[in-house]
C-alpha cells in the first residue's frame, strides 16, 4: 500500500456540529465503526494532515478524550454555523490551511479523500454535489489565504461557506461514489447508514 502524503502546510478539521434538532443527540458520537465518529474522521485524517483538532463548542470540550487535539469555537463567533470553526482555527494557526470534514457523512472513505487531497495547492478545493449543483462546504480544503475574506465576510455579517466557494470559484471534486456526500442527520438515516455500513 502506497503512503499519503501530507498536503502541504494542512492541518485538519473535524466539525462536530454540536446537537442537532432532527437527530435529538450530538452526531459527533454517533458509532458508524468501531469508535465515536469524531474520533473515526480525526483518524483518518491524520495521514493527510501535520496535525488535527476537533472543532466543538464548550459544552463538547468536556467529553472529548484527552488524546485528541480540540479547537473550541471562539465566543466572538458564536451562532454562526461552520464558518466559526474556520475562523476560530484561522485566528490559532494563520499560516496553516485547513481541511474541514463533517462528521456527518459517515460513507466517505480514504480512498476518496486521497484523490480530493491530489486537488489541495493553491485555491479551496470542495466535494461537489452536482445533482444539487452545490458544494459540500463541510467537506473542502481552505487555504490559509482564505483567513482575510472569512474575516471581512464575518465583519459583513456574511456566514454563507458557500458563498466563500463560489467567490473563489473554488476547484469541484465530484466523489467516485456519491454516498461520500451523503449527509446524515435524522435517526432514520442514521440507522439506515449504520445497517450499510456494517452489512459491508
Amino acid at each position: 500500500m502506497k503512503e499519503i502524503k501530507h498536503i502541504k502546510d494542512t492541518y485538519g478539521l473535524v466539525l462536530c456540529g454540536g446537537q442537532s434538532n432532527r437527530m435529538h443527540t450530538d452526531k459527533s458520537m454517533l458509532r458508524y465503526y468501531d469508535k465515536p465518529q469524531r474520533y473515526h474522521v480525526y483518524d483518518m485524517l491524520l495521514p493527510f494532515c501535520e496535525k488535527v483538532f476537533i472543532s466543538c463548542n464548550e459544552q463538547q470540550t468536556k467529553s472529548i478524550d484527552a488524546d485528541y487535539n480540540f479547537i473550541e469555537d471562539a465566543p466572538l463567533y458564536n451562532d454562526i454555523g461552520p464558518m466559526a470553526a474556520l475562523l476560530s482555527a484561522f485566528a490559532l494557526h494563520p499560516q496553516n490551511s485547513l481541511l474541514l470534514i463533517g462528521c456527518d457523512y459517515p460513507f466517505l472513505k480514504t480512498g476518496e479523500l486521497e484523490q480530493f487531497s491530489l486537488l489541495c495547492k493553491d485555491v479551496p478545493v470542495s466535494f461537489y454535489n452536482e445533482e444539487g449543483v452545490i458544494y459540500e462546504s463541510m467537506l473542502a480544503w481552505y487555504p490559509y489565504t482564505c483567513f482575510d475574506e472569512l474575516k471581512r465576510m464575518f465583519e459583513a455579517k456574511q456566514f454563507s461557506l458557500q458563498q466563500l466557494l463560489r467567490k473563489y470559484d473554488a476547484i469541484k471534486y465530484v466523489p467516485t461514489n456519491t454516498n461520500s456526500i451523503k449527509s446524515v442527520d435524522t435517526t432514520e438515516a442514521f440507522n439506515e447508514a449504520y445497517k450499510l455500513i456494517n452489512e459491508e
